[in-house]
């Protein structure tokens, strides 16, 4: 069973919410929310159902019905703002360059929110790092949405007040139409040119920048050893979400 550290442990416990039973009422202890966290990190890590729990861990039910509550009343989008917020005033997030990109993750188990595409039913994971490759905005859409399509979706769940000065995509995000709609915001987007493309847009002393694009593919290489989120069981998407935020928590609490 995987453990939090106390250190880790005391930086997110007052957004955890504990369970609270009415005096009188009979019935047994709620368990701690510490002790909900971590088996819910063991089936991030371990990608198993939740009925295998470890019998050192409270009862499989409990921690699925605790971890659905949480994902519905955004508990761990709360933590990962938090801590994303507290590092930066601690100096550890580098704002000079974001970077931006998505991968795919297979939906053998249906639901909502759930795209075709040529490689089979899925969902996208987005992700916008910063120069240490540490998340700053995790969310997931159906599969059969274009990335260009998604950018101004992933804003609404980026945890600082300020957006990215400079954002940095592969040609995937080479657009007009959405460099337009981001320069408004005050956001340059750098991806480097489709090969169909005419017009030419982007400096070549800018895109060098790209060369450190690398981030965010190492950000995704991580997110893909937690087991938990190479195939999408959950039925909701907010519940895979969760899972994909819980992962961002544990990076940042590194």
């Amino acid at each position: 069973m995987l453990r939090l550290r106390d250190d880790q442990w005391e930086r997110i416990r007052e957004h955890c919410p504990e369970e609270h039973i009415p005096e009188g009422r009979p019935g047994r202890k709620p368990v701690p929310a510490r002790a909900i966290l971590e088996a819910v990190l063991w089936i991030l890590n371990t990608g198993a159902q939740w009925h295998l729990l470890p019998q050192c861990s409270p009862n499989y039910k409990t921690v699925h019905r605790r971890f659905q509550q949480w994902c519905e009343r955004d508990v761990l989008r709360e933590i990962l703002t938090q801590l994303a917020n507290t590092l930066r005033e601690e100096g550890a997030i580098d704002e000079r360059e974001r970077f931006i990109d998505a991968t795919f993750a297979m939906a053998k188990g249906g639901g909502k929110e759930i795209g075709k595409t040529r490689r089979g039913k899925g969902v996208k994971i987005l992700a916008i790092v910063d120069r240490h490759g540490l998340p700053l905005s995790v969310s997931t859409h159906a599969a059969n949405h274009h990335e260009v399509t998604l950018v101004q979706l992933s804003f609404n769940f980026y945890m600082l007040e300020a957006k990215p000065e400079h954002l940095i995509g592969d040609r995937a995000y080479d657009s007009d139409g959405l460099d337009d709609d981001l320069r408004h915001d005050g956001v340059n987007m750098m991806a480097p040119h489709r090969s169909t493309r005419k017009r030419k847009t982007q400096d070549g002393r800018q895109l060098r920048r790209y060369q450190r694009r690398w981030l965010v593919e190492r950000f995704f290489a991580w997110l893909q050893w937690k087991r938990r989120l190479l195939v999408r069981w959950e039925y909701y998407a907010t519940h895979f979400l969760g899972f994909v935020q819980l992962a961002s928590i544990t990076m940042l609490l590194k």
